[in-house]
């Protein structure tokens, strides 16, 4: 029990990280999945932009308060943080967008479809897995080295 302690001190960061990257994921696809309903199957740039809002508000609070453990609230900081943190969000979100058309639209994803028992597995979701990874990864890395960086 004693090591498990010991490697979730070590690497608490990191374990955070991806569990709060984990529920900002969830929150993005429960919103796409949402929007996807509502709105017209052609319109998915338009259900990714809102999704990605909103999950990218959830994620600027956990990363802040539990992830990297940034308790200043004066405004100074706070506005710096907002722009560098939507910044870098609006840097992968365009990633995102882009791998989104390239896998949906140049690659022929939308032409997949998986029929499960209870969900039909579609392209666009396909390319979301793939890039939210890939999306993951570039804002840890945003986050811990630029926005959320500790100061010597």
């Amino acid at each position: 029990m004693n090591k498990i302690k010991a490697l979730y001190q070590k690497h608490k960061e990191i374990i955070l990280y991806i569990i709060f990257g984990a529920l900002t994921t969830l929150v993005n696809f429960v919103v796409y999945l949402l929007f996807d309903l509502i709105l017209d199957k052609d319109l998915y740039l338009v259900t990714n932009l809102i999704a990605w809002v909103i999950a990218a508000l959830f994620a600027y609070v956990v990363n802040k308060l539990f992830v990297f453990s940034v308790k200043s609230f004066d405004i100074k900081t706070v506005l710096r943080e907002l722009l560098e943190f939507f910044g870098a969000r609006v840097l992968s979100f365009l990633i995102e967008e882009a791998g989104m058309v390239l896998f949906i639209e140049a690659l022929g994803f939308k032409n997949i479809a998986i029929d499960l028992s209870f969900f039909t597995v579609t392209g666009d979701l396909i390319a979301k897995v793939i890039l939210a990874v890939i999306v993951i990864i570039l804002n840890y890395f945003f986050s811990k080295f630029i926005i959320f960086k500790k100061k010597s």
